[in-house]
């Protein structure tokens, strides 16, 4: 009778191997939570790897490169292909704000692929609290920001402000405020708009296409797949005051809705639109880069 227990232990076990590797294979849910957990523990273990370096240096931009640099090999691991239009538009020596819509995790591979030198994002507080990720998070500079507190928020704000100018920094902003895979953008918070303005620093669009037919986590989907970044033409602040934070707050969300439309119906076509009239100038621009060969001299990254 221990030979049979043996047989049935054995059998036993090897089913626990197998079946995993069936559900991966066969339920797409079984795939997807496999693939957000993974890219969870390589976040998590590339932190705890990379925070002993960092911390040598110690809050610092430059160590952004490093933290790029763990990110970038997943999308060959997921099989995902990216393709960046309008890169050369972030050529500028001087600092700027960065606006992105935000979807999903997947948000991290395309910023790491486009975000220039000694630019940061803008976080919430919350991440500080993620053990070794939020350290390598402060170590690297990322500016923290508690969306309950208002006035905490508009602190941030005046803060980097100073800092931007005073630093050369570059400051990627979701202005969603969290994430969003409805088929369109949620409202924009005005920190972005009114940092700009403060700064009387250029404001950079930035449109990622959707996800959908590769990644949903209402669907539990992902699987392979393409997305495109697009860099749109910078928009000036100069001259702008607070009092036209919430008109072009407004501006440049529809320009970013109607690129993300576009993408959404065209997904592997890169097509001129028409951007509407800007707050403080007289004239329409356009997403094409003849407009803009002054702003590509500068650094490369």
């Amino acid at each position: 009778s221990d030979g049979t227990m043996d047989v049935a232990l054995f059998h036993g076990l090897l089913l626990l191997l197998i079946l995993p590797v069936l559900l991966y294979w066969h339920s797409a849910t079984f795939h997807y939570f496999c693939k957000v957990t993974f890219f969870n523990i390589w976040v998590f273990t590339m932190a705890t790897l990379l925070s002993p370096f960092v911390a040598i240096r110690g809050r610092c931009v430059e160590n952004m490169k490093l933290l790029c640099a763990v990110i970038r090999p997943l999308k060959h691991l997921y099989g995902i292909k990216i393709e960046v239009l309008g890169a050369e538009h972030l050529n500028l020596k001087e600092p700027y704000v960065i606006v992105c819509n935000h979807q999903a995790s997947l948000d991290l591979m395309g910023m790491v692929e486009v975000i220039p030198k000694r630019c940061v994002p803008i976080a919430k507080k919350e991440l500080l609290y993620m053990g070794t990720v939020g350290w390598a998070c402060w170590l690297s500079g990322i500016i923290f920001i508690d969306r309950q507190r208002t006035g905490d928020a508009i602190d941030v704000i005046s803060q980097t402000a100073k800092t931007i100018r005073r630093e050369n920094l570059r400051v990627w902003i979701f202005p969603e405020g969290t994430r969003n895979q409805s088929r369109s953008m949620l409202p924009f918070k005005r920190g972005a708009f009114h940092l700009a303005v403060q700064a009387q620093v250029p404001i950079f669009p930035v449109v990622i296409s959707p996800y959908w037919d590769f990644f949903s986590s209402k669907e539990k989907k992902f699987t392979p797949g393409m997305f495109t970044i697009r860099v749109l033409p910078k928009i000036e602040t100069r001259g702008l005051s607070p009092k036209d934070v919430p008109e072009l707050t407004e501006t440049v969300r529809n320009i970013m809705v109607d690129v993300f439309s576009e993408m959404s119906a065209n997904p592997c076509r890169d097509q001129r639109v028409e951007l509407p009239l800007l707050p403080g100038t007289g004239a329409t621009m356009r997403t094409d880069s003849t407009r803009h060969e002054e702003d590509t001299t500068g650094t490369s990254h």
